[in-house]
């Protein structure tokens, strides 16, 4: 039986970031990644496929929203409880709020492709 590649949602990236993120769980993890620019269309994608892992950038550059918002209205939404989310910051008191709201802790920009990333990210996905 052939193992299912892990789905993993990118949410609030600019296109450099969403490329490198991508190519990083795409190489490493073998990952089909989705992305959503902002809050409804991340909010729609979680509701309706089972994502693995939901990786959510601090501020979205697409409107600027706060991706601290997203993972509390998904933890408190009856299907986002077992979602597990993980920050995209490189500042460690947005790393603890959003593990405070209910996310894993995360990784930084100036983190991608270390591997110490890649094995946070393989844990958070099995």
């Amino acid at each position: 039986m052939e193992q299912q590649k892990p789905k993993i949602l990118d949410v609030g990236q600019c296109d450099l970031d969403h490329g490198n993120i991508s190519r990083m769980l795409q190489s490493s993890l073998q990952a089909d990644v989705d992305r959503a620019h902002n809050m409804s269309q991340a909010l729609s994608a979680i509701r309706d496929h089972d994502y693995n892992l939901v990786l959510v950038n601090r501020i979205f550059d697409a409107d600027g929203q706060e991706g601290q918002e997203l993972i509390s209205q998904v933890k408190e939404a009856s299907f986002g409880k077992y979602v597990k989310i993980m920050l995209v910051s490189n500042f460690d008191d947005a790393q603890d709020a959003a593990i405070a709201l209910g996310a894993v802790r995360g990784f930084g920009k100036n983190a991608i492709g270390e591997p110490a990333t890649i094995e946070l990210l393989q844990a958070s996905i099995t």
